[in-house]
Protein backbone atom coordinates (compact mmCIF):
# COMPACT_ATOMS: atom_id res chain seq x y z
CA UNK A 1 0.00 0.00 0.00
CA UNK A 2 2.73 2.29 1.09
CA UNK A 3 4.72 1.96 -2.28
CA UNK A 4 1.55 2.11 -4.30
CA UNK A 5 0.81 5.27 -2.45
CA UNK A 6 4.80 7.07 -2.98
CA UNK A 7 4.17 6.28 -6.60
CA UNK A 8 1.64 8.74 -6.52
CA UNK A 9 -1.62 6.61 -7.04
CA UNK A 10 -4.72 6.21 -4.35
CA UNK A 11 -4.62 2.23 -3.03
CA UNK A 12 -7.02 1.03 -0.42
CA UNK A 13 -7.41 -1.99 1.31
CA UNK A 14 -11.13 -3.11 0.42
CA UNK A 15 -14.02 -5.82 0.84
CA UNK A 16 -14.29 -8.41 3.01
CA UNK A 17 -10.80 -7.95 5.05
CA UNK A 18 -12.18 -4.59 6.47
CA UNK A 19 -15.75 -5.98 7.10
CA UNK A 20 -14.13 -8.65 8.92
CA UNK A 21 -11.33 -6.40 10.99
CA UNK A 22 -14.61 -3.76 12.13
CA UNK A 23 -16.22 -7.11 13.09
CA UNK A 24 -13.44 -8.44 15.19
CA UNK A 25 -12.60 -11.58 12.75
CA UNK A 26 -9.62 -12.50 11.11
CA UNK A 27 -9.46 -11.90 7.10
CA UNK A 28 -8.56 -14.65 5.64
CA UNK A 29 -6.61 -12.92 2.89
CA UNK A 30 -6.32 -8.67 1.65
CA UNK A 31 -7.19 -7.04 -1.52
CA UNK A 32 -6.23 -4.19 -2.98
CA UNK A 33 -8.09 -1.30 -4.89
CA UNK A 34 -5.73 1.17 -6.62
CA UNK A 35 -6.10 4.08 -9.02
CA UNK A 36 -3.00 2.70 -11.06
CA UNK A 37 -3.80 0.22 -14.12
CA UNK A 38 -2.91 -3.29 -14.32
CA UNK A 39 0.32 -2.60 -16.31
CA UNK A 40 1.39 0.55 -13.85
CA UNK A 41 1.11 -1.55 -11.00
CA UNK A 42 3.35 -4.01 -12.77
CA UNK A 43 5.73 -1.00 -13.19
CA UNK A 44 5.78 -1.04 -9.25
CA UNK A 45 5.69 -4.20 -8.66
CA UNK A 46 7.98 -5.85 -11.56
CA UNK A 47 7.62 -9.27 -10.93
CA UNK A 48 4.09 -9.47 -10.45
CA UNK A 49 1.43 -10.83 -12.74
CA UNK A 50 -1.23 -10.23 -14.86
CA UNK A 51 -4.27 -12.07 -15.01
CA UNK A 52 -8.09 -12.41 -15.90
CA UNK A 53 -10.05 -11.96 -19.11
CA UNK A 54 -13.20 -9.92 -18.11
CA UNK A 55 -11.38 -8.11 -15.76
CA UNK A 56 -7.71 -7.33 -15.50
CA UNK A 57 -6.07 -7.77 -12.30
CA UNK A 58 -2.57 -7.81 -10.85
CA UNK A 59 -1.32 -10.56 -8.61
CA UNK A 60 1.24 -8.93 -6.27
CA UNK A 61 3.76 -11.64 -3.65
CA UNK A 62 5.03 -9.62 -0.89
CA UNK A 63 6.44 -11.70 2.35
CA UNK A 64 4.87 -14.84 0.98
CA UNK A 65 1.76 -13.84 -0.10
CA UNK A 66 -0.20 -13.44 -2.56
CA UNK A 67 -2.25 -9.93 -2.55
CA UNK A 68 -4.74 -9.15 -5.42
CA UNK A 69 -4.36 -5.75 -6.46
CA UNK A 70 -7.44 -4.02 -8.53
CA UNK A 71 -7.96 -0.90 -10.39
CA UNK A 72 -10.92 1.07 -9.77
CA UNK A 73 -13.84 0.09 -12.17
CA UNK A 74 -16.50 2.49 -13.63
CA UNK A 75 -19.62 2.14 -13.93
CA UNK A 76 -21.71 -0.03 -16.43
CA UNK A 77 -21.98 2.15 -19.23
CA UNK A 78 -20.01 2.33 -22.19
CA UNK A 79 -19.03 -0.51 -24.94
CA UNK A 80 -16.44 -2.14 -22.60
CA UNK A 81 -19.20 -3.50 -21.20
CA UNK A 82 -21.05 -6.32 -22.57
CA UNK A 83 -24.04 -8.46 -20.85
CA UNK A 84 -26.57 -11.41 -21.71
CA UNK A 85 -30.07 -11.45 -20.24
CA UNK A 86 -29.06 -8.83 -17.76
CA UNK A 87 -25.64 -10.59 -16.27
CA UNK A 88 -22.33 -8.66 -17.02
CA UNK A 89 -20.30 -10.75 -19.16
CA UNK A 90 -17.05 -8.43 -19.90
CA UNK A 91 -15.98 -5.59 -17.65
CA UNK A 92 -13.01 -3.55 -18.24
CA UNK A 93 -13.94 -0.23 -17.51
CA UNK A 94 -11.48 2.09 -15.36
CA UNK A 95 -13.09 4.39 -12.90
CA UNK A 96 -12.50 6.54 -9.51
CA UNK A 97 -13.28 5.14 -6.02
CA UNK A 98 -16.29 6.53 -5.79
CA UNK A 99 -17.47 4.39 -8.86
CA UNK A 100 -15.74 1.33 -7.61
CA UNK A 101 -17.74 1.62 -4.24
CA UNK A 102 -21.29 2.28 -6.19
CA UNK A 103 -20.79 -0.72 -8.37
CA UNK A 104 -19.76 -2.98 -5.34
CA UNK A 105 -22.74 -6.11 -4.60
CA UNK A 106 -23.56 -5.17 -0.83
CA UNK A 107 -22.55 -2.58 0.89
CA UNK A 108 -20.96 -3.89 4.02
CA UNK A 109 -18.02 -5.15 0.91
CA UNK A 110 -17.97 -1.72 0.08
CA UNK A 111 -16.01 -0.28 2.47
CA UNK A 112 -11.97 1.27 1.70
CA UNK A 113 -9.44 1.40 4.73
CA UNK A 114 -6.09 3.15 4.32
CA UNK A 115 -3.86 1.38 6.42
CA UNK A 116 -1.19 3.61 6.23
CA UNK A 117 -3.22 6.47 7.80
CA UNK A 118 -5.77 4.57 9.53
CA UNK A 119 -8.95 5.93 7.56
CA UNK A 120 -11.97 4.12 6.53
CA UNK A 121 -14.02 5.50 3.52
CA UNK A 122 -17.76 4.55 3.43
CA UNK A 123 -19.47 5.75 0.32
CA UNK A 124 -22.93 3.97 0.46
CA UNK A 125 -23.35 3.39 4.37
CA UNK A 126 -22.02 0.22 4.79
CA UNK A 127 -20.28 1.42 7.94
CA UNK A 128 -23.91 1.98 9.89
CA UNK A 129 -24.84 -1.58 8.12
CA UNK A 130 -22.70 -3.58 9.50
CA UNK A 131 -23.19 -1.89 13.31
CA UNK A 132 -26.74 -2.70 12.74
CA UNK A 133 -25.89 -6.29 11.45
CA UNK A 134 -28.00 -5.53 8.34
CA UNK A 135 -26.99 -6.92 4.85
CA UNK A 136 -28.09 -4.19 1.86
CA UNK A 137 -27.61 -4.58 -2.07
CA UNK A 138 -26.12 -1.68 -3.78
CA UNK A 139 -28.33 -0.24 -6.55
CA UNK A 140 -31.94 -2.30 -7.25
CA UNK A 141 -31.46 -5.83 -6.25
CA UNK A 142 -33.18 -7.15 -8.66
CA UNK A 143 -30.38 -5.94 -11.26
CA UNK A 144 -27.60 -6.52 -9.41
CA UNK A 145 -28.58 -10.60 -8.97
CA UNK A 146 -29.61 -10.55 -12.21
CA UNK A 147 -25.73 -8.90 -13.43
CA UNK A 148 -24.35 -12.16 -10.90
CA UNK A 149 -26.84 -14.59 -10.10
CA UNK A 150 -24.02 -15.94 -7.74
CA UNK A 151 -24.97 -12.58 -5.40
CA UNK A 152 -28.16 -14.73 -4.38
CA UNK A 153 -25.51 -18.04 -2.55
CA UNK A 154 -23.62 -15.18 -1.16
CA UNK A 155 -26.56 -13.36 0.75
CA UNK A 156 -27.32 -16.46 2.52
CA UNK A 157 -23.47 -16.93 3.26
CA UNK A 158 -23.19 -13.54 4.77
CA UNK A 159 -26.47 -14.40 7.03
CA UNK A 160 -24.67 -17.33 7.86
CA UNK A 161 -21.28 -16.24 8.32
CA UNK A 162 -21.60 -12.85 9.68
CA UNK A 163 -25.17 -12.68 11.97
CA UNK A 164 -26.71 -9.97 9.21
CA UNK A 165 -29.94 -9.95 8.09
CA UNK A 166 -31.14 -8.89 4.26
CA UNK A 167 -33.08 -5.71 4.63
CA UNK A 168 -36.75 -6.30 2.95
CA UNK A 169 -35.61 -5.14 -0.45
CA UNK A 170 -32.56 -7.30 -0.87
CA UNK A 171 -34.94 -10.55 0.12
CA UNK A 172 -37.70 -10.22 -1.65
CA UNK A 173 -36.67 -11.28 -5.22
CA UNK A 174 -34.36 -13.57 -3.95
CA UNK A 175 -36.75 -16.73 -3.55
CA UNK A 176 -38.05 -15.83 -7.28
CA UNK A 177 -34.80 -15.35 -8.95
CA UNK A 178 -33.14 -18.36 -7.43
CA UNK A 179 -33.29 -20.36 -11.05
CA UNK A 180 -30.76 -17.98 -12.59
CA UNK A 181 -28.04 -20.22 -10.45
CA UNK A 182 -28.42 -23.00 -13.37
CA UNK A 183 -26.62 -20.00 -15.66
CA UNK A 184 -24.22 -20.11 -13.42
CA UNK A 185 -20.83 -22.44 -14.41
CA UNK A 186 -20.74 -25.60 -12.38
CA UNK A 187 -17.43 -25.20 -11.35
CA UNK A 188 -18.02 -22.10 -9.66
CA UNK A 189 -20.63 -22.65 -8.19
CA UNK A 190 -18.79 -25.68 -6.54
CA UNK A 191 -16.47 -23.10 -4.88
CA UNK A 192 -19.75 -21.29 -3.48
CA UNK A 193 -20.54 -24.96 -1.68
CA UNK A 194 -16.94 -24.91 0.05
CA UNK A 195 -17.56 -22.01 1.02
CA UNK A 196 -20.87 -22.36 2.27
CA UNK A 197 -20.60 -25.76 3.66
CA UNK A 198 -16.99 -26.09 4.73
CA UNK A 199 -15.84 -22.46 6.69
CA UNK A 200 -17.33 -23.44 9.81
CA UNK A 201 -20.87 -22.27 9.30
CA UNK A 202 -22.45 -25.12 7.48
CA UNK A 203 -25.82 -25.73 9.75
CA UNK A 204 -26.77 -21.92 9.36
CA UNK A 205 -25.80 -21.74 6.00
CA UNK A 206 -28.32 -24.64 5.26
CA UNK A 207 -31.25 -23.09 7.46
CA UNK A 208 -30.66 -19.57 5.20
CA UNK A 209 -30.90 -21.61 1.75
CA UNK A 210 -33.47 -23.33 2.70
CA UNK A 211 -35.15 -20.18 3.78
CA UNK A 212 -34.27 -18.30 1.01
CA UNK A 213 -35.25 -21.17 -1.45
CA UNK A 214 -32.48 -21.60 -2.99
CA UNK A 215 -31.35 -25.44 -1.28
CA UNK A 216 -33.62 -27.08 -4.18
CA UNK A 217 -31.88 -25.45 -7.25
CA UNK A 218 -28.17 -26.21 -6.01
CA UNK A 219 -29.22 -29.91 -4.52
CA UNK A 220 -32.56 -31.20 -6.45
CA UNK A 221 -32.69 -34.07 -4.15
CA UNK A 222 -33.20 -31.35 -1.11
CA UNK A 223 -36.29 -29.43 -0.35
CA UNK A 224 -36.51 -26.01 0.22
CA UNK A 225 -37.61 -25.69 3.70
CA UNK A 226 -39.89 -22.81 5.63
CA UNK A 227 -39.52 -19.28 5.26
CA UNK A 228 -38.79 -19.13 8.70
CA UNK A 229 -35.54 -20.90 8.52
CA UNK A 230 -36.00 -24.35 9.65
CA UNK A 231 -33.83 -27.32 8.35
CA UNK A 232 -35.70 -29.74 6.65
CA UNK A 233 -33.43 -32.45 5.72
CA UNK A 234 -32.12 -36.12 6.78
CA UNK A 235 -30.03 -36.63 9.99
CA UNK A 236 -27.12 -38.06 8.10
CA UNK A 237 -26.82 -34.44 6.01
CA UNK A 238 -27.97 -32.62 9.73
CA UNK A 239 -25.32 -34.60 11.74
CA UNK A 240 -22.58 -34.48 8.66
CA UNK A 241 -22.66 -30.77 8.94
CA UNK A 242 -22.81 -30.42 12.34
CA UNK A 243 -19.46 -32.60 12.63
CA UNK A 244 -17.98 -30.55 9.91
CA UNK A 245 -18.47 -27.08 11.77
CA UNK A 246 -16.95 -28.96 15.16
CA UNK A 247 -14.17 -30.27 12.77
CA UNK A 248 -13.28 -26.82 11.40
CA UNK A 249 -13.61 -25.21 15.20
CA UNK A 250 -11.08 -27.80 16.17
CA UNK A 251 -9.04 -26.62 13.01
CA UNK A 252 -9.18 -30.73 12.01
CA UNK A 253 -9.21 -31.08 7.80
CA UNK A 254 -12.24 -31.61 6.41
CA UNK A 255 -13.09 -32.89 2.52
CA UNK A 256 -15.57 -32.14 -0.17
CA UNK A 257 -15.98 -35.47 -0.59
CA UNK A 258 -17.69 -36.43 2.40
CA UNK A 259 -19.84 -33.34 2.59
CA UNK A 260 -20.69 -34.36 -0.94
CA UNK A 261 -22.00 -37.85 0.08
CA UNK A 262 -24.04 -36.49 2.87
CA UNK A 263 -25.65 -34.07 0.18
CA UNK A 264 -26.75 -36.37 -2.43
CA UNK A 265 -27.08 -39.55 -0.15
CA UNK A 266 -31.44 -39.46 0.43
CA UNK A 267 -31.63 -39.07 -3.69
CA UNK A 268 -28.84 -41.88 -3.92
CA UNK A 269 -30.54 -44.39 -1.17
CA UNK A 270 -34.09 -43.75 -2.64
CA UNK A 271 -33.07 -44.57 -5.94
CA UNK A 272 -30.79 -47.67 -4.95
CA UNK A 273 -34.02 -48.84 -2.51
CA UNK A 274 -35.65 -48.93 -5.96
CA UNK A 275 -33.51 -50.72 -7.92
CA UNK A 276 -33.33 -53.21 -4.88
CA UNK A 277 -37.08 -53.54 -5.56
CA UNK A 278 -36.58 -54.67 -9.17
CA UNK A 279 -34.37 -57.61 -8.61
CA UNK A 280 -30.62 -55.48 -9.18
CA UNK A 281 -28.75 -56.95 -6.43
CA UNK A 282 -27.47 -54.09 -3.05
CA UNK A 283 -24.43 -53.68 -4.87
CA UNK A 284 -25.39 -52.72 -8.49
CA UNK A 285 -28.49 -50.76 -7.00
CA UNK A 286 -25.76 -48.40 -5.34
CA UNK A 287 -23.47 -48.44 -7.95
CA UNK A 288 -26.09 -47.28 -10.55
CA UNK A 289 -28.03 -44.97 -8.39
CA UNK A 290 -24.19 -43.27 -7.57
CA UNK A 291 -23.35 -42.93 -11.10
CA UNK A 292 -27.24 -41.42 -11.68
CA UNK A 293 -26.56 -39.05 -8.82
CA UNK A 294 -23.07 -37.57 -9.55
CA UNK A 295 -24.29 -37.17 -13.49
CA UNK A 296 -27.23 -35.30 -12.24
CA UNK A 297 -25.42 -32.73 -9.80
CA UNK A 298 -22.38 -32.10 -11.89
CA UNK A 299 -25.44 -30.34 -14.45
CA UNK A 300 -25.43 -27.55 -11.25
CA UNK A 301 -22.29 -27.61 -9.27
CA UNK A 302 -19.12 -29.79 -10.96
CA UNK A 303 -17.33 -32.44 -8.45
CA UNK A 304 -13.76 -32.50 -9.18
CA UNK A 305 -12.89 -36.19 -10.22
CA UNK A 306 -10.92 -36.65 -7.37
CA UNK A 307 -13.60 -35.81 -4.56
CA UNK A 308 -16.51 -37.46 -6.76
CA UNK A 309 -14.15 -40.68 -6.67
CA UNK A 310 -14.60 -40.86 -2.96
CA UNK A 311 -17.79 -39.91 -2.85
CA UNK A 312 -18.67 -43.33 -5.01
CA UNK A 313 -16.71 -45.25 -2.68
CA UNK A 314 -18.00 -44.53 0.52
CA UNK A 315 -21.09 -45.08 -0.80
CA UNK A 316 -20.17 -48.44 -2.39
CA UNK A 317 -18.85 -49.37 0.76
CA UNK A 318 -22.17 -49.28 2.33
CA UNK A 319 -23.95 -52.39 0.91
CA UNK A 320 -20.59 -54.00 1.28
CA UNK A 321 -20.70 -53.96 4.98
CA UNK A 322 -23.63 -55.91 5.31
CA UNK A 323 -20.94 -58.84 4.42
CA UNK A 324 -19.90 -60.13 7.49
CA UNK A 325 -19.66 -63.85 6.87
CA UNK A 326 -16.48 -65.57 5.51
CA UNK A 327 -13.56 -63.91 5.33
CA UNK A 328 -14.42 -60.99 2.94
CA UNK A 329 -15.09 -58.70 5.79
CA UNK A 330 -10.95 -59.04 6.43
CA UNK A 331 -9.84 -57.25 3.29
CA UNK A 332 -13.05 -54.49 3.72
CA UNK A 333 -10.58 -53.69 6.77
CA UNK A 334 -7.37 -52.83 4.77
CA UNK A 335 -9.31 -50.89 2.25
CA UNK A 336 -7.98 -47.35 1.77
CA UNK A 337 -11.53 -45.16 2.30
CA UNK A 338 -12.83 -48.07 4.77
CA UNK A 339 -12.45 -45.16 7.20
CA UNK A 340 -15.24 -42.95 5.35
CA UNK A 341 -17.20 -45.56 4.52
CA UNK A 342 -17.44 -46.43 8.32
CA UNK A 343 -18.14 -43.05 9.89
CA UNK A 344 -20.82 -42.54 7.21
CA UNK A 345 -22.53 -46.08 8.31
CA UNK A 346 -22.21 -44.47 12.03
CA UNK A 347 -24.04 -41.79 10.57
CA UNK A 348 -26.75 -43.87 8.93
CA UNK A 349 -27.01 -45.80 11.76
CA UNK A 350 -28.47 -42.41 14.15
CA UNK A 351 -31.27 -42.41 11.07
CA UNK A 352 -31.78 -46.03 11.15
CA UNK A 353 -31.58 -47.97 14.57
CA UNK A 354 -31.59 -51.41 12.41
CA UNK A 355 -27.80 -50.73 11.68
CA UNK A 356 -26.68 -50.09 14.82
CA UNK A 357 -25.64 -54.20 14.98
CA UNK A 358 -23.81 -53.77 11.98
CA UNK A 359 -22.23 -50.83 13.40
CA UNK A 360 -21.08 -52.97 16.15
CA UNK A 361 -19.62 -55.78 14.86
CA UNK A 362 -17.63 -53.08 12.40
CA UNK A 363 -16.35 -51.46 15.44
CA UNK A 364 -15.21 -54.36 16.98
CA UNK A 365 -13.30 -55.87 14.03
CA UNK A 366 -11.22 -53.05 13.78
CA UNK A 367 -9.37 -53.22 17.16
CA UNK A 368 -5.63 -54.10 16.30
CA UNK A 369 -6.28 -52.90 13.02
CA UNK A 370 -3.30 -50.21 11.58
CA UNK A 371 -5.41 -48.23 9.85
CA UNK A 372 -2.26 -45.97 8.34
CA UNK A 373 -1.09 -48.46 5.90
CA UNK A 374 -1.69 -48.43 2.86
CA UNK A 375 -3.16 -51.91 0.81
CA UNK A 376 -0.99 -51.08 -2.16
CA UNK A 377 2.11 -50.98 0.04
CA UNK A 378 0.83 -54.17 1.84
CA UNK A 379 0.86 -55.95 -1.24
CA UNK A 380 4.16 -54.91 -2.75
CA UNK A 381 5.72 -55.81 0.52
CA UNK A 382 3.50 -59.13 0.37
CA UNK A 383 4.83 -60.21 -3.30
CA UNK A 384 8.22 -59.04 -2.40
CA UNK A 385 8.78 -61.64 0.66
CA UNK A 386 7.33 -64.21 -0.93
CA UNK A 387 10.42 -66.64 -2.12
CA UNK A 388 11.17 -67.25 -5.84
CA UNK A 389 10.18 -70.51 -7.11
CA UNK A 390 13.08 -72.36 -8.98
CA UNK A 391 12.42 -73.60 -12.43
CA UNK A 392 12.75 -77.23 -12.89
CA UNK A 393 15.19 -78.87 -14.44
CA UNK A 394 14.65 -80.84 -17.65
CA UNK A 395 16.76 -83.65 -18.16
CA UNK A 396 18.85 -83.44 -21.14
CA UNK A 397 17.85 -84.54 -24.20
CA UNK A 398 19.28 -88.11 -25.37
Amino acid sequence: MRELQDAGYEAFIVGGSVRDLLLGKIPKDFDVATSATPEEVQQVFPRCRLIGRRFRLAHVRKGGQLIEVATFRGSAVGDDHEKSNGRILRDNVFGSVEEDAIRRDFTINALFLDPVSGEITDYVGGYEDLAQRRLRLIGDPEVRYREDPVRLLRAARFEAKLGVVPDAESEAPIRAMAPLLMDVPPARLFEEVCKLFLTGHGVRSMEALQRFGLSSVMFPGLPNGSSRGKVQIGTVLRQTLVNTDERIRLAKPVTPAFLFAALLWQQVETRSNALVAEGETPYNAMMAAAEEAIASQAQSTAIPRRFSAVTRQIWLMQPRFARTRGKRWKRLLQEQRFRAGYDFLLLRAKEDASLEPLCDFWTKAQEGIDFSRNREDDVRKTRRGRPRRRPRRRAPAS
